[in-house]
């Protein structure tokens, strides 16, 4: 199976172009996957990728950190190149999230194109992977009407544009879309798995959200107090403390034990803004950070430890993770833990696995 990692710290688009051609000069992709810094041009980036690669799908978005097996960088290209012997087939369209009709136009059209209507899908056979503007904030009524629509797993992340929170751009076959997220449907020729690991335990203490604007992700209330207020309770801090526990003390909801994570993005007075949609009377706990070097390494483990050893892996990884991994001096080892694995992946400004959620790395693995 030809999968294929590349890289290029280039200044230049067209060099940068040139330089992961040549790294995939011994392919003929079909499919070619790309995430590139914020510092490239969109419209220009996104060209010279389609250029070098005419007969090939090519997608890809902005980002706000790079991953390639055995690195995290900043400021480069990373792509992926996939042959017919590791995917069998591949349909991609864009969908513009002003429009509420777009996601169902673009999965008919897209299950179309392989024969087969959106819920007739082997979800053991088809996998969906998702680029969404990340500044769009449209990702929950997305991924909850592309879930309605089928039954295939669908796998991705938010675009970034390196914490400058201005403008994320999605890339398709040398376009460039913004508000819009790039949908595409892969066929892999054998067998894959999604892969989502979080570092985080619960605590115990929970918080019910009483009065929130779901529309902007801001809540207002927790157990009907000042939002401000709970959340320095349940953390036992200061109110004018609380922001510096927000990357190590986020909330989640707790599915069958594991943690859906949602992150806080903010205070604004007595209440907080996430980046992710919260409902209101939704259970949620408090949730304390873990080691993310020592979780991701065991779930790359048990990936490793199966009969068929990975071929690829796209690795939707969230910056809030990224952020702490330098800060802590781990973004080696966590770069590390790829080494042995055709890797590529991004720093996102959010994660799509079921729904939306945060602080998570969600992976795609093709075996």
């Amino acid at each position: 199976m030809a999968i294929k990692v590349a890289q290029s710290l280039k200044p230049e688009p067209s060099a940068v172009a040139t330089e992961i051609a040549g790294s995939f000069s011994d392919l003929k992709p079909v499919a070619v996957l790309f995430f590139a810094s914020s510092q490239y041009d969109p419209a220009s980036i996104s060209r010279m990728m389609k250029e070098k690669f005419a007969d090939a799908t090519v997608i890809g978005c902005s980002t706000a950190g790079e991953q390639v097996s055995g690195s995290m960088l900043k400021n480069s290209v990373v792509a992926m190149a996939f042959e017919s012997d590791a995917i069998s087939g591949i349909a991609a369209d864009v969908i513009d999230l002003s429009d509420r009709k777009a996601p169902s136009r673009a999965v008919i059209g897209l299950a179309e194109k392989f024969g087969s209507k959106p819920l007739d899908l082997n979800p053991e056979q088809y996998v969906g992977i998702i680029l969404i503007d990340g500044l769009s904030c449209a990702e929950e009524w997305l991924m909850e009407k592309i879930g309605d629509l089928v039954d295939i797993p669908v796998i991705g992340g938010s675009a970034g544009d390196d914490l400058a929170f201005k403008k994320t751009s999605v890339y398709l076959d040398g376009e460039v879309y913004e508000n819009s997220a790039v949908l595409a449907l892969l066929k892999p020729a054998s067998r894959f798995e999604l892969v989502k690991t979080q570092s985080f335990c619960g605590t115990g203490k929970k918080l019910v959200p009483t009065a929130v604007d779901e529309a902007t992700r801001k809540v207002i209330e927790f157990n009907g107090k000042p939002a401000v207020t709970a959340y320095a309770e349940a953390v036992g801090a200061k109110e004018s403390d609380i922001a510096s526990h927000f990357m190590s003390n986020p909330v989640g909801l707790i599915a069958e034990g594991e943690p859906f994570v949602r992150s806080p993005q903010r205070v604004d007075g007595s209440s907080i803004y996430f980046y992710c949609q919260i409902r209101n009377g939704v259970d949620l706990e408090v949730l304390s950070s873990t080691d993310i070097i020592a979780d991701t390494t065991a779930a790359i483990q048990k990936i490793q430890n199966k009969d068929t050893p990975a071929k690829g892996i796209i690795n939707f990884n969230c910056i809030l993770r990224t952020l702490q991994l330098y800060q802590e001096g781990k973004n080696e080892a966590y770069g590390n833990i790829f080494k042995d694995i055709p890797t590529v992946g991004f720093s996102t400004y959010g994660e799509e696995y079921i729904g939306h959620i945060n602080q998570t790395a969600t992976m795609l693995v093709f075996f």
